[in-house]
């Protein structure tokens, strides 16, 4: 089986994206976190910062891996010969967007599956831009994300402080 795809801007990952891998990893095999490169998206983490990140939280999972890709998700899958799209649903309203998301990647690449995967209730509210939010102003996310993560949210937010004085 060539696997699976997990794509996302993962700016930052976090534990609602680690659990969704660690529980699917043992059902698909092989997983690729796919970081998108998004020139109509400024993220706070650059890409390789991002991939870094991300290879920290994952690091000794098996038959994991992360990897970037600019353009279609689909054109990644057929490069790679990955089957499957997964995508994490927190709440109804994700529903909606994944819905016409897996649809246009059917008529792109109709070998291409797409598997929607429930967040675990504990992250339903989870979310990187949440996320941000919280560590922007000061508060605990130590939950919310890896270790690694936070660190470098902390510092991210203490250099962007930095450069406004």
């Amino acid at each position: 089986m060539a696997g699976a795809v997990y794509p996302g801007s993962f700016d930052p990952i976090t534990n609602g994206h680690c659990d969704i891998i660690r529980r699917i990893q043992p059902i698909l095999g092989e997983i690729t976190l796919l970081v998108a490169r998004s020139p109509n998206k400024t993220g706070l983490f650059s890409v390789e910062e991002r991939i870094a990140l991300a290879q920290e939280a994952l690091k000794g999972l098996p038959g994991v891996k992360v990897a970037a890709h600019d353009g279609l998700t689909v054109d990644y899958l057929k490069q790679s010969g990955a089957k499957v799209i997964v995508r994490g649903l927190r709440a109804v309203s994700d529903f909606e967007y994944e819905l016409v998301m897996a649809n246009m990647n059917k008529k792109l690449a109709p070998a291409v599956e797409t598997m929607l995967v429930f967040a675990s209730p504990e992250y339903y509210y989870v979310s990187s831009n949440t996320v941000k939010e919280v560590a922007m102003h000061g508060g605990d996310v130590k939950d919310l994300v890896p270790p690694g993560v936070a660190k470098a949210l902390a510092q991210k937010f203490q250099e962007n402080a930095r450069a406004k004085r």
